[in-house]
């Protein structure tokens, strides 16, 4: 029985800390991409985020045009999904080792973000190309920092943008790099 109340309580900390990791993480990525806030999917995310990001931006000011206090409370949630995991189960670990295991955590669900957001691009335009959806629209504007510079190298080839799949290779690289950049930065710790 306390293997499942183990496993039970990891999965709501993980869903829980999930969900609240992925709205600051898309509230960063939106802002990063100078997508719409009026739409409502946008509004619904900083209205959920907002009383976690105002204390911390209070504190901690923006940079380049980027929202640090986000960065720093995604870290710090992640840090905390972790760590609270890690105590249910009877574990212990290393803070630094956690902080690492945190930073290519999240890493690894910004890449992914848009790599699910250019696989529904891809499957809206076969199913319904050229309606209106304000999500849709909002997954465009998310994509396109991403999409921009490839589809500036890669022309369409007969009337079929291969753009997305280029995005999707290169994004997937990335994704599998991740893995061996942990383990570097943890032997370096270790």
């Amino acid at each position: 029985m306390n293997g499942y109340l183990t496993e039970a309580g990891a999965f709501l900390i993980s869903i829980i800390f999930g969900f609240i990791i992925l709205m600051v993480m898309l509230r960063f990525i939106l802002q990063w991409a100078r997508a719409d806030f009026y739409n409502p999917i946008s509004q619904f995310i900083v209205k959920i985020t907002d009383p976690m990001l105002k204390p911390f931006r209070r504190i901690i000011p923006g940079f380049g045009g980027l929202d640090i206090a986000a960065i720093v409370l995604m870290l710090i949630l992640k840090f905390v999904e972790i760590l609270l995991i890690v105590a249910i189960g009877g574990q212990s670990l290393n803070l630094l080792v956690i902080l690492i295991i945190s930073a290519t955590g999240l890493l690894s669900l910004f890449l992914y973000v848009f790599i699910f957001a250019i696989i529904i691009m891809a499957i809206a335009s076969w199913i319904a190309p050229g309606n209106y959806n304000p999500v849709l629209n909002l997954i465009q504007q998310l994509i396109a920092p991403i999409m921009r510079p490839i589809q500036k190298r890669l022309k369409p080839v007969s009337g079929m943008d291969l753009s997305p799949l280029a995005a999707l290779l290169i994004l997937n690289l990335v994704v599998m790099a991740i893995p061996h950049l942990q383990k570097t930065l943890l032997q370096l710790v270790l």
